[in-house]
């Protein structure tokens, strides 16, 4: 086995989800020793993390007026010309689309009307473009703003993760939730090489909240067994020759257990089916409305990342009534724009960047022969909140939304994943610049890649 393939192994065995946390309240020193003894030495995992201070940047100024992000991915794919670039197509967009023009942006009110109604509150990118059309690798490519298949990329973090270590010093005492959520993720991108602390805590939202926060033998016998553990562990752990492994394993342990039997838990991630109803009943909207009471409880969550996981990869039947737009758009427009509703009820929008985007866009101009739109470069994102300028466009495509003819932005050129990325975090305060000199490979990870021919930026012009 390569040092490489060690390093994955290992890297593979931290999975911040609910069955992590919860599922596994009691490990006996045999099983921390089995999951430590991975192939890695103690001592290349303790020096690669010895290195997590050194952090150099260029002193890039930010835009800092974001304190929390809500990230949706509408994995799949939807197409740009029928949503947020809308281009009317003679005998093929459906009339039940029902465009008008409303501040300037032709918009289709038949499809998103609750959206279309919330225009001067969002913006929208219409010049970005993907750099593959492959799902899982565009995919990953939105998730980590870099080639997934690159020389960092399989070691790469999700945005959030690298969002989630550049806040850690903001966090206040008592706060206990998770500072990077995923909401609907199923198998989304980690923390990558980033300790594990900082990956995604994630979570299938239901109305009862997350399962296990109580122990089947009362509140006093966990207690006792928490104390137990600890007395047989902590000088094992602290000792060990395995180093940070353990030390993970402890962070996940007490991040469950301050979770455990705490209101603010159930109140923040539970709902009931009244409040589900005011976001569609979907998965989605039940996303978006945990997003909101997680940010709005303010007990640590800075970085929330939704997947909408709602069929979005159209290549047949794109205008079916019931499996196609028309359905999808609903779910989305229902979710979305209680979304950006409750966020400005609960005085949380000015300080939250909302950002939405697949991973592509779709064909353009006449269906294929299976009536549906396959994959494509061009594609559009959405902005709102966080102190970005609503009702504002972005670039322009052509009279089919094949290619852009107006950039739009200080770069004139298209925007990329890594751009969006750069966004975020000049957003959030962070510069976009940073390199850290601790990853495995000794290469230096960079937040926003350098290589390639042109470098890339944040799209300021998104901001008042």
């Amino acid at each position: 086995m390569s040092e490489q393939e060690k390093i994955d192994r290992v890297l593979k065995k931290y999975p911040w989800d609910h069955q992590t946390f919860f599922n596994r309240p009691h490990w006996t020193r045999r099983q921390f020793f089995q999951v430590a003894g991975a192939g890695v030495t103690g001592a290349f995992l303790a020096e690669r993390y010895a290195k997590a201070a050194e952090v150099t940047n260029s002193g890039a100024t930010t835009l800092n007026t974001a304190k929390n992000v809500i990230f949706i991915l509408l994995a799949g794919a939807p197409s740009h010309t029928d949503t947020f670039d809308l281009k009317m197509v003679s005998g093929v967009t459906p009339t039940t689309f029902a465009p008008q023009t409303i501040n300037n942006v032709l918009w289709p009110t038949g499809l998103l009307p609750k959206l279309g109604a919330q225009l001067s509150d969002f913006a929208l990118v219409r010049s970005m473009h993907a750099h593959a059309l492959v799902h899982s690798l565009a995919q990953t490519w939105t998730q980590i703003g870099r080639n997934p298949a690159a020389a960092l990329g399989n070691i790469a973090p999700n945005i959030g993760s690298v969002v989630a270590i550049e806040k850690e010093a903001d966090r206040l005492p008592g706060q206990v939730f998770p500072t990077f959520l995923a909401l609907n993720s199923g198998a989304g991108v980690g923390a990558g090489y980033l300790p594990a602390s900082y990956a995604p805590f994630k979570v299938i939202p239901r109305t009862t909240g997350i399962p296990n926060t109580t122990n089947p033998d009362g509140q006093t016998r966990f207690t006792t067994r928490w104390n137990l553990m600890h007395s047989l562990d902590d000088t094992l752990r602290v000792n060990s020759p395995d180093g940070k492994p353990m030390q993970d394993y402890n962070d996940f342990y007490s991040s469950a257990q301050a979770m455990m039997y705490n209101p603010s838990v159930n109140q923040a991630f539970g709902f009931t089916t009244a409040d589900s109803a005011r976001y569609g009943t979907t998965s989605l909207g039940n996303a978006c409305l945990v997003a909101v009471q997680v940010l709005k409880a303010q007990q640590g969550t800075r970085f929330v990342q939704i997947t909408s996981n709602d069929g979005w990869d159209m290549h047949s039947n794109i205008y079916s009534a019931t499996a196609g737009l028309p359905a999808k758009g609903a779910i989305l427009d229902n979710a979305v724009s209680a979304l950006l509703s409750d966020l400005q009820a609960n005085g949380l929008f000015d300080s939250t960047l909302v950002v939405m985007a697949g991973e592509f866009g779709r064909t353009v101009g006449p269906l294929s022969a299976a009536a549906g739109r396959d994959h494509y470069l061009q594609q559009f994102a959405f902005f709102a909140g966080g102190g970005v300028k609503g009702g504002r466009v972005v670039g322009a495509t052509n009279a089919l939304g094949s290619d852009t003819v107006d950039y739009g932005w200080s770069q004139s050129r298209y925007v990329y994943a890594e751009d969006i990325e750069a966004t975020i975090y000049s957003a959030m305060g962070i510069d976009w610049t940073s390199v850290r000199h601790d990853d495995p490979l000794g290469r230096g990870f960079e937040y926003v890649p350098t290589t390639g021919p042109f470098q890339f930026a944040p799209v300021n012009e998104l901001f008042a």
